[in-house]
């Protein structure tokens, strides 16, 4: 039984080499627009959509200004074609920027390059910025004003108008809570107009505006957002402490511990019994202490590392190794807590709690984007160019009151094999964040908690996973028993089947897109299946990746032994299990 201390040392091996370099910098990630000979094809960061089919369109159009930016719209309206945005950095999972077919007759229209205009009103604490504009850029020129923005992502790979158009999030219960949507107060969106308005027309909204709530998180389904204007603070700086407990009273401990600090948050490790409480503060800013979150999962990682992780665990997966997962899980969590998971005091390493330092240097991390198109030794760990990790990434908003059934409802399931949850723990756990009731039509409708969680994806479509069947248990306890929301840029296909019964205000944002998109321009059908939470036809294999629920065995793959069955705590679940494996 040598292969688990082999993986522990391989493991420690790779680590200690990534430590050696604290200052790497890598290569930063590819365009997901590339075209050749008359078409482009469409991808997101990771390289491969849900479904793992290309996305093909006719062109794509990079502008600069809010009016190359309504003429692209107008042409496209003239022409009768389908149109969707990407921006520069395409992280979302779900295929929301595939126009779809025929390619002849779609286009995507890129903000890449509409980046530019960020003008901060400091009288009135605003900003208002292009769509295409960066989180960092945007961060970054807003603390040199002297001000801070409250919330934002934990990822900054991401541009302002996918940060709005997906109700992205950071975690607070307090002022306007963490979602970013929830500091908008102003929005313009570029729309469809007849031929005596030029064919598109720029609509500025605020929050009179009676569309304006629908503008907010609109999933790219209205129109294209150009600019947009966010509430802004005097700067302030954040004191971080992470404290490690015993799962035990989880369930119990949540809620107090969202509402004692602004900016908490809580990594759950099912398999180590273990709980992470980040209390996380605002402090003055003559506080003492400049330091930075440089997180873990968003640093530069030597391609042999990467390269070297996603090998392990091809090789547990393959082997059925539980044990092998749970020695990589012990590893990861291990080094992690020696490190202090990325935050580092004074800009350079971590000697201990608490970490001080400016909001803008402790909201939000991605250091492996920063990087040189020279390096291709060195890059964010899942870049798709040197098969790195490779993930599903799954959301759920729950209403705070069904938060605790869930935890006890996985602790139950949990503890029926706790090795089966080695895998989650090799990733970053269960993250727990907290969000507060939003006006926005697709946003959170009450006060939310908000839980994600990765888990291994393989590399060919059918190929099943260790504890797969854990996994999909967890996701449909989530989204069907306790009725949680999906987050829009995250999550399997399954996970938005009859989300739109889960918003009040679903009806009043499709009068909205009736009354701003009348012929559906913006819309397509694999973005209708999401926000529709369309059940499309089931096929051969279609479970193993979460494209449908298996109600068969055909659904997942019995070649290999997996099998359609029940739930072992959610009852009414439908997973694919492996027929070879006891299940308790």
């Amino acid at each position: 039984m040598a292969w688990p201390l082999q993986v522990q040392d391989l493991l420690l091996l790779l680590l200690v080499f990534c430590s050696a370099f604290p200052e790497t910098y890598g290569r930063p990630p590819q365009a997901p627009v590339k075209c050749k000979r008359g078409s482009c094809t469409v991808s997101n960061a990771y390289g491969v959509w849900g479904d793992r089919k290309d996305c093909l369109v006719s062109a794509v159009i990079y502008p600069t200004t809010e009016e190359e930016l309504r003429l692209a719209v107008a042409r496209a309206n003239q022409k009768n074609q389908k149109v969707k945005i990407v921006s520069g950095f395409s992280h979302t999972i779900p295929k929301l920027t595939c126009p779809g077919s025929p390619p002849e007759n779609s286009i995507v229209i890129s903000t890449a390059k509409y980046n530019t205009d960020i003008s901060i009103d400091v009288k009135n604490l605003t900003v208002t910025a292009d769509s295409g504009v960066g989180l960092r850029d945007l961060i970054d020129r807003v603390e040199e004003a002297g001000l801070s923005l409250v919330a934002s992502p934990y990822w900054e790979g991401v541009s302002l108008g996918g940060v709005i158009s997906t109700g992205s999030h950071g975690s607070s219960w307090w002022g306007n809570g963490g979602a970013v949507h929830d500091h908008v107060v102003g929005i313009s969106l570029v729309v469809v107009a007849g031929p005596p308005e030029g064919y598109a027309k720029i609509i500025r909204l605020e929050s009179k505006d009676p569309l304006f709530n629908a503008a907010r998180v609109s999933v790219g389904n209205l129109g294209v957002i150009s600019k947009v204007t966010l509430s802004l603070e005097p700067g302030f700086k954040r004191s971080i402490t992470n404290i490690f407990k015993n799962d035990t009273q989880l369930e119990n401990e949540f809620l107090d511990h969202a509402q004692r600090h602004e900016f908490a948050d809580i990594t759950w490790y099912p398999s180590r019994q273990t709980a992470v409480f980040r209390t996380d503060d605002r402090v003055p800013l003559n506080t003492s202490g400049d330091g930075i979150n440089d997180f873990i999962g968003f640093q530069s990682t030597p391609t042999v590392a990467s390269i070297g992780i996603r090998a392990i665990e091809k090789a547990l997966e393959s082997k059925n190794d539980f044990k092998g997962k749970c020695t990589l899980a012990a590893t990861e969590t291990g080094y992690k807590k020696l490190v202090g998971n990325g935050l580092k005091n004074n800009k350079v390493t971590f000697s201990g709690y608490p970490v001080v330092g400016r909001q803008g240097k402790m909201q939000t991390s991605g250091s492996c984007l920063h990087s040189s198109e020279i390096n291709l030794l060195s890059m964010c760990a899942w870049d798709p160019r040197i098969k790195g990790l490779f993930f599903y990434e799954s959301t759920a908003i729950f209403p705070v009151p069904k938060f605790k059934d869930f935890i006890s409802d996985v602790k139950k399931l949990r503890d029926l094999k706790p090795e089966k949850f080695c895998g989650v723990d090799i990733y970053n756990g269960f993250l727990i964040r907290f969000i507060k009731a939003s006006g926005a039509y697709l946003g959170q409708s009450e006060d939310s908690v908000v839980v994600d969680f990765n888990y291994y994806r393989a590399d060919d479509a059918l190929t099943p996973r260790l504890a797969q069947d854990v996994w999909e248990e967890v996701e449909q306890m989530a989204f069907f028993k306790y009725r949680a929301k999906p987050h829009w840029a995250k999550n399997r296909k399954l996970a938005f089947i009859g989300a739109q019964e889960k918003y009040p205000n679903f009806g009043r944002f499709l009068e909205a897109k009736k009354q701003l998109d009348p012929r559906g321009m913006f819309s397509s059908e694999t973005s209708d299946e999401f926000l529709l939470g369309r059940v499309i036809a089931k096929s051969n294999g279609c479970a193993m990746e979460g494209e449908c629920i298996c109600s068969e065995d055909g659904h997942c793959n019995p070649d290999k032994g997996y099998l359609c069955k029940p739930g072992l705590v959610y009852k009414a679940a439908r997973v694919c299990r492996d027929s070879s494996i006891s299940s308790f």
